[in-house]
């Protein structure tokens, strides 16, 4: 039995991780920590978790504690990763595993030098929709590989207004905007099924320089991309062109995803209209044929299928496995910087007006 803490377990752990955690026979979670005591014991009292804490730092130096979630802003998790880090126990970051590249190669390089386990938490590289397609292109089911596109939506970031806890994203220092959160996950996902970007040329329009923050007559400064728009190469030579498009939300559609082939072109939509790609189930198609999503593709217990928990549960059975067998899982720290070096590049494309490689 794995034990574990969840630092800031308040926010959005309280309807994924910690679903995803008790539903799984191989966790209990011990321990959950806020920035307050009466939300501590809230969440606590409702997950059945017997110590709540106001500070992520007793949580971490506790001795019930094997492994510590981190589930805060992502410009908190450095400290609280390197805290973790330092009292000897296995991590698990959400996305974006920092603020920059630079932040995640030195997490990278704390946490190899701990020897502890370490995963960072891109959902898309176990959706169940995301792997079955992963292989059918492997089993050549529309020829080769010519071109995907993805076209989706990314709310609630990069529209007009704002909710009024997400202000803190339209600083780029936060680390959390619609490339970082929501291009950062989509791209995710697609690598997961066609494989690593290696060069892009991107734009990043921002189109909002003020936001209205929602439910109030006040704007704010922004400083964020309002959308992520790119032409790439895939390793095999296959092109890529996506679109992320911010607004107020919500989703209306979620996403489109094509994989063209020499053979026949597969489409992937959100079974649910309006969930992101790296979240629900897809329906697949290639050509006018809808292909279920094998059985033996989903892994959790059948409580945590659906919605955020579902894919998180997946990735804490891997995070097991890899405990258990002495290993890294996967996406681990270095996934999580090598996402980050993808959005780098991007990023310098965008500024410079050019070509730039993925390392």
């Amino acid at each position: 039995m794995i034990r574990a803490g969840v630092v800031g377990a308040s926010g959005w752990a309280d309807n994924s991780h910690l679903p995803a955690l008790t539903a799984l026979e191989e966790f209990e979670v011990t321990a959950v920590a806020t920035t307050n005591q009466a939300s501590a014991d809230r969440v606590a009292a409702a997950h059945g978790v017997r110590y709540a804490f106001a500070t992520a730092g007793e949580l971490v130096s506790h001795p019930e504690v094997d492994l510590v979630v981190v589930s805060v802003k992502a410009s908190g998790h450095a400290a609280v990763i390197r805290a973790a880090l330092d009292a000897g126990k296995h991590v698990v970051s959400e996305w974006p595993l920092g603020v920059d590249a630079d932040e995640a190669e030195g997490l990278v390089e704390a946490a190899t030098a701990a020897g502890v386990v370490h995963a960072v938490v891109l959902q898309g590289h176990h959706s169940p929709s995301a792997r079955f397609v992963a292989d059918l292109l492997a089993d050549n089911r529309i020829g080769k590989l010519e071109s995907v596109v993805l076209i989706a939506e990314g709310a609630p970031w990069g529209g007009d207004r704002i909710w009024p806890e997400l202000v803190f994203g339209l600083d780029p220092a936060e680390g959390s905007n619609v490339l970082t959160i929501m291009a950062g996950h989509f791209l995710a996902a697609l690598e997961r099924v066609a494989g690593p970007l290696t060069e892009v040329s991107a734009r990043l329009p921002r189109t909002h320089d003020r936001v209205l923050v929602a439910g109030t007559d006040r704007t704010v400064p922004n400083a964020t991309p309002s959308h992520v728009l790119l032409h790439g190469v895939l390793a095999d030579g296959a092109t890529a062109s996506v679109a992320v498009h911010g607004g107020n939300g919500p989703a209306r559609y979620g996403f489109r995803l094509e994989f063209v082939g020499s053979a026949a072109t597969l489409t992937a939509t959100p079974v649910e209209p309006g969930s992101f790609i790296h979240w629900g189930d897809w329906e697949i198609r290639i050509g006018d044929e809808v292909l279920a999503v094998p059985d033996g593709y989903r892994t959790v217990p059948a409580g945590v299928r659906s919605g955020p928990p579902a894919n998180i549960a997946a990735l804490y059975q891997e995070v097991a496995r890899a405990i258990a067998e002495g290993r890294q899982p996967h996406p681990s720290f270095e996934t999580g910087l090598r996402q980050h070096r993808l959005l780098a590049a991007i990023e310098r494309s965008a500024a410079e007006g050019a070509v730039q490689k993925v390392s």
